[in-house]
């Protein structure tokens, strides 16, 4: 029997190739994470590989990665919890995009710290498939197996009246098709994908001199590619992805953010990139005291993504033929 973790045993006996996969992600520009999330992402991958994962926990972290004292608190202090979360996010998007064909999958289960690397030649799910064919031949009721046989008897005369219904069918289709001559076939209709209204997440602007607003602006990017990518009339484009490139109705999602204090102040715009109009605006205040900033990020990144998927003007613009 194969082992379901086969993949992923494969992959730790071999530490080359997930450094190696851990460089390919770290140089990609579509691994949207800050540079913490970055030394994040390399140490529990490290620690994993030298057999120290069970030791990956907030307290141990919130120390090697983020400068934290000996007097941190967890459940006070969520720095390691919102980073995973975002290193999550950040590695979902990387595969999407362009990641897919990656030997190693790199990803970081809910619940922990430990990542877990899974090889694309795993084939446990196959052997599994196979098995279970098996044991399901050998289930078979012997009622079933004498069926089979009668049907074997009927072969010899299943196989003539075949070949002389073909006969009959061969003969009556040419008169079929002068009697009733087949209708006009209508123009073929545009693609599903074509069809769609592209929206591409543009790079949020932090403005002050706060430290969270940078990691605020992409972490809520990230929540915004994930949720509008759940919008069936909508094609998700990566940031800085032309409008000019692909056919159809074409929108840039843009804004800004400002944190003063504890105040969030977030301003956002949809603007239609063929005449450059502004489509919907609106702004986002937030009192961030006693809230986690994932938590913010996801509430507002799904109120963005319920108000362009409901917005009647890019409904109509897919419409559109």
């Amino acid at each position: 029997m194969v082992s379901e973790e086969g993949g992923e045993n494969r992959a730790l006996q071999d530490s080359a190739s997930v450094h190696a996969q851990l460089d390919l992600i770290l140089a990609s520009p579509e691994f949207l994470a800050p540079e913490r999330g970055r030394r994040f992402l390399q140490y529990i991958v490290e620690e994993t590989l030298e057999g120290r994962s069970e030791q990956l926990k907030a307290y141990t972290i919130a120390q090697a990665v983020f400068g934290r004292d000996a007097s941190f608190d967890a459940q006070n202090d969520p720095v390691v919890r919102i980073e995973a979360g975002r290193i999550r996010r950040a590695l979902e998007r990387y595969y999407l995009v362009c990641g897919s064909s990656d030997p190693i999958r790199i990803t970081v289960p809910k619940g922990g710290y430990a990542p877990h690397f899974s090889s694309a030649e795993d084939s446990s799910y196959v052997a599994e498939i196979s098995a279970s064919q098996n044991r399901e031949s050998k289930r078979r009721a012997p009622g079933q197996e004498r069926a089979v046989s009668y049907r074997d008897l009927l072969l010899p005369i299943g196989v003539p009246a075949l070949f002389g219904a073909m006969a009959i069918l061969a003969l009556v289709r040419p008169l079929e098709a002068y009697l009733f001559p087949p209708e006009t076939s209508p123009a073929p209709a545009a693609s599903k994908s074509e069809s769609k209204v592209r929206v591409a997440v543009e790079p949020f602007v932090a403005l002050g001199g706060s430290a969270q607003g940078p990691d605020f602006v992409k972490g809520l990017a990230d929540q915004l590619i994930a949720k509008l990518m759940k919008v069936e009339s909508l094609t998700v484009l990566a940031p800085g992805r032309s409008g000019a490139e692909t056919t159809g109705s074409f929108f840039s999602l843009q804004g800004s953010a400002l944190i003063e204090g504890t105040i969030l102040h977030l301003h956002v715009r949809l603007i239609n990139a063929a005449d450059g109009a502004v489509t919907w605006a609106n702004q986002y205040d937030r009192d961030l005291r006693g809230q986690a900033i994932l938590d913010v990020e996801d509430e507002i990144a799904t109120q963005i993504a319920v108000t362009i998927s409901n917005n009647h003007r890019l409904n109509d613009a897919g419409a559109d033929p």
